[in-house]
């Protein structure tokens, strides 16, 4: 790979980490802490965000009505999600051992704590739930296709693609025939801190 090219990479991850440790501190800013990967709030904080809540029959009353219309569309794309859930997780429990891709942990995508914010009401707390498991699917699916088109074509488009996958930085320029034969198997396999 190119130098400049892995030394923007690098840049990239270092900036990553450095955002992860701003977000840490701006979590103490609101007492909220991490503990164990549980979120731990100070008693005085529950106490105003309970005052926070909405009503949950004047929230329904308030509402939108095309938002009560448009609802059932939304909540109906459920049943895709959960079948697109269960095909990709089945395709890579078979599929990455035989080709020696790790796999990709689905807890890292879905994360479902916003239902512990005291200042949701129950229809808040529903739709927190949704958009993160839907979102979170998304991204775990991005996931396990970046991997899988890491293994089969790691190589670059010819025109810029809007928001590529993490990993595609890593893959082989079009159009360098030489670069692909001799760096192919190492670029399929570089997961990085990913384990097989």
């Amino acid at each position: 790979m190119n130098p400049k090219i892995s030394a923007l990479i690098e840049n990239i991850q270092a900036l990553e980490e450095e955002l992860e440790a701003e977000l840490a501190r701006h979590r103490e800013e609101f007492r909220i802490k991490l503990r164990n990967g549980k979120i731990d709030y100070a008693r005085e904080l529950l106490r105003e965000h309970r005052k926070l809540k909405a009503n949950l029959a004047k929230y329904i009353i308030k509402a939108n009505p095309l938002t009560l219309l448009t609802a059932p569309v939304i909540y109906s794309l459920i049943i895709p999600f959960v079948l697109l859930d269960l095909a990709v997780t089945l395709y890579q429990a078979v599929c990455f051992p035989i080709y020696g891709i790790p796999k990709v942990n689905r807890r890292d995508y879905l994360v479902f704590d916003r239902g512990r914010l005291a200042y949701l009401n129950l229809i808040e707390k529903l739709n927190c739930a949704y958009c993160s498991y839907g979102n979170g699917l998304i991204a775990y699916v991005r996931e396990i296709a970046a991997r899988t088109e890491q293994h089969w074509c790691p190589i670059k488009h010819t025109r810029r693609i809007k928001s590529p996958h993490a990993r595609y930085g890593r893959f082989i320029d079009y159009g360098d025939a030489e670069a692909y034969r001799n760096e192919i198997e190492t670029t399929r396999r570089d997961f990085g801190n990913d384990k097989v």
